[in-house]
């Protein structure tokens, strides 16, 4: 029989049987339940797969990005079959991505309590003690599409015919069939970290562990007007039965997409409009404070909330935390001995609090803007003083973080958080993720304004998620308002731009696998136009345009 060789990246070599699988040959280099997946030439696999060719392979686990989505998929159909298996007529619904987890609701006639939750954590810990595997099934479209439209989950049906692909993989467990944006885990086995929070109302977190602390089951904490955020605009979808990406793509063929659009423009503008009219209630406020993550839409919602500002007749100072850099050679470095921008001692803290205690005296200032080229501020001759209605608008990534204005009493302040929480789904369980949807927006953005090719743009995104996660989401709690930046539209435009940026990825690239996956999650979306989105649209600050510069 013919016969191939497999090597580990540190040399390891054995020699096996053609079409062995690799979880078989996983378990003969001795690795443990914790491997997820195997990476051959840039692209994943299941271990279920087989080795045809000889190769070097590399397995993964929690600590790849690959290996922690497998692992997610694999908790998340767990989780469904064991609810299942306790109570066969609750479904559950993954809706959005929260930090450190995901936001999931029961549905059915029953409101669970916690020692009903209890019986469907049993369930699942039998399972995994089982060792079940996940059974991975390749099935003809045309089949999966009438499986899914005979157990009423339409929307699904609608994907599957939308994805186009002739054959779909999909996974079984204990006679229940899912498929995930991702591969899945060998076995139950390999789901051995987790932690289910109940927040009542049959909504759930799940907390999972994932490679920034090492495979380490982080502390839930709970993001009260983070879930509310999202809630209010799930609900609003609801009230227009636009649940699912396939209701957008209906409005498409039904010629209703401009006006959808116009309505997601205007929720977002009322919210905008709802925040300035709580600030200029509290005659106390001088500074407001906006932090969000990368292609949040800082940019355009600090212009928007200063243009309704100033039409409540207050004077609205837009200021950058950037533009108080400390000039490059005083700027702290990391272990890498690489300067580190992203930390709060890389801000001139002294000049930025005696600028803005100053201000506030009623002292007239020169402000600051950072030179990125010479690594230098540079002070114009135009200076700056606030009166009784002025109101200065700071914007940047230690914006929440007391630290940044230790000098300045917290009546004066008002903090906003930005973030994109789309509450569209692509079906009742798999959400659209935060994350993917900033990366999206950010390709697009670096490819028009930086010129950067997509393989630029992910290389650098794990740094800047690395400094998301140390400086604004443990000051999230801090924040006086949180802002939706989401556009239930937005991925079809999106889309236009972003898929021939991704399927220029070449296979020898690092970042294929990711790119590949991107491709697939835009497959869902039909394309909407960018003309159709208004010129002074969040949303113009990635696709380019007009956005009243």
């Amino acid at each position: 029989m013919d016969k191939i060789k497999i090597t580990l990246s540190n040399g390891n070599e054995k020699e096996f049987l053609k079409n062995t699988t690799y979880y078989e040959i996983s378990k003969a280099f001795n690795m443990d339940k914790s491997i997820l997946g195997v990476k051959i030439n840039n692209e994943v696999l299941s271990l279920n797969d087989v080795a045809v060719t000889s190769n070097e392979i590399t397995f993964i686990d929690l600590n790849d990005i690959m290996g922690h989505k497998i692992y997610t998929s694999g908790l998340e159909f767990l989780f469904e079959v064991a609810l299942k298996e306790v109570y066969p007529n609750l479904d559950i619904t993954y809706q959005h991505s929260v930090p450190k987890g995901i936001l999931g609701e029961v549905v059915g006639d029953k409101i669970l309590t916690n020692e009903d939750l209890i019986r469907v954590k049993s369930e699942m810990a039998k399972l995994i003690s089982e060792d079940l595997p996940f059974r991975k099934l390749s099935v003809r479209n045309k089949d999966l599409i009438k499986y899914y439209e005979d157990i009423k989950q339409e929307e699904k049906a609608e994907n599957i015919q939308n994805i186009s692909d002739i054959v779909v993989n999909l996974y079984e467990l204990k006679g229940i069939y899912n498929y995930f944006y991702s591969e899945m885990p060998y076995s139950t086995g390999s789901i051995t970290q987790y932690d289910i929070v109940y927040l009542g109302r049959n909504r759930l977190v799940f907390v999972i562990p994932n490679w920034r602390n090492k495979g380490e089951l982080p502390e839930y904490v709970h993001y009260d007007n983070i879930i509310n955020s999202f809630l209010v605009g799930k609900n609003w979808l609801e009230t227009l039965n636009m649940q699912y990406a396939t209701s957008v793509n209906n409005t498409i063929v039904s010629g209703e997409i401009k006006d959808f659009i116009k309505s997601c423009e205007l929720l977002f503008n009322l919210n905008v409009s709802n925040v300035s009219k709580e600030i200029t209630n509290n005659r106390n406020i001088k500074f407001v404070l906006i932090a969000g993550p990368s292609s949040s839409g800082k940019t355009t919602t600090c212009k928007r909330l200063a243009s309704y500002l100033k039409a409540q007749g207050y004077k609205p100072i837009k200021l950058s935390i950037d533009d108080f850099f400390l000039d490059r050679e005083e700027t702290p470095k990391n272990e890498k001995g690489e300067y580190d921008f992203e930390c709060l001692t890389a801000i001139d803290l002294n000049l930025f609090n005696s600028t803005l205690q100053n201000l506030l005296k009623g002292e007239e200032v020169k402000l600051p803007t950072f030179n990125f080229v010479s690594g230098k501020k540079e002070f114009n001759d135009k200076a700056v003083k606030i009166n009784d209605n002025s109101i200065i608008l700071i914007e940047g990534l230690h914006a929440l973080n007391d630290e940044l204005l230790p000098g300045i009493d917290n009546k004066y302040k008002y903090k906003i958080y930005l973030s994109p929480f789309i509450p569209l789904n692509i079906d009742r369980h798999n959400y659209i993720s935060t994350t993917d949807l900033r990366l999206i927006r950010r390709i697009v953005r670096d490819n028009r304004t930086r010129g950067y090719s997509v393989n630029k743009t992910i290389d650098v995104w794990q740094n800047v998620r690395n400094g998301e996660e140390k400086y604004i989401f443990p000051y999230i709690h801090q924040a006086d308002k949180v802002i939706n930046t989401a556009l239930a539209y937005e991925i079809g435009v999106l889309k236009v731009y972003a898929e021939p940026l991704l399927r220029s990825i070449r296979v020898d690239s690092n970042y294929y696998e990711e790119a590949r996956r991107l491709i697939n999650f835009l497959k869902i979306f039909y394309t909407i136009p960018s003309e159709y989105v208004t010129e002074d649209s969040i949303l113009r600050e990635f696709i380019g345009g007009d956005n009243n510069d």
